[in-house]
């Protein structure tokens, strides 16, 4: 029996995204603000939050489309802080409940990154190093720098749509 062999390079299209990490300490409607400023965007919060783990993470989320270069950017949250309630045994029939706060992380291979930037466009940006030169230029920023997407184990948590 003859064996067929199909290859869907040509059928599926590659899209192209830049991932950008930025440390700061700004709530992320400040942050958006500032991006907004700075690089001329118009980054406004999605009306609905990302929500993974079902129902147990909620990451806050901004977007724009630039239709005229056919660019979608995101800001996204990398951290999550959720009270929940501690397992304890106290012993006691009625014990107190103890609240304990856990962290979650969009992408947990950069758990000290507080929000990311995703460009996501048809063909490659080149525009990368001045949009993270003019990122960085921004006071309250600490530091930001692009990051390897195909790298990640969880890049399937950048899928937005």
């Amino acid at each position: 029996m003859a064996k067929h062999k199909l290859i869907l390079d040509d059928v599926f299209e590659e899209s192209y995204f830049t991932l950008i990490a930025i440390h700061c300490s700004l709530e992320d409607y400040r942050l958006a603000y500032l991006l907004n400023k700075n690089l001329s965007l118009n980054l406004k919060r999605k009306e609905e939050d990302l929500d993974y783990d079902y129902v147990s993470a909620f990451y806050p989320i901004f977007e724009w489309e630039d239709l005229s270069h056919q660019i979608t950017f995101n800001l996204v949250g990398n951290i999550c802080r959720k009270e929940s309630n501690a397992l304890t045994s106290s012993g006691l029939l009625f014990g107190d409940d103890e609240k304990s706060m856990r962290t979650l992380n969009l992408i947990p291979e950069h758990k000290n990154v507080d929000y990311l930037l995703k460009i996501s466009a048809q063909e490659e940006f080149s525009e990368e190093k001045s949009i993270l030169n003019k990122i960085l230029e921004i006071p309250n920023i600490v530091t930001a720098y692009s990051i390897d997407a195909f790298k990640l184990k969880s890049r399937n948590n950048l899928i937005f749509n």
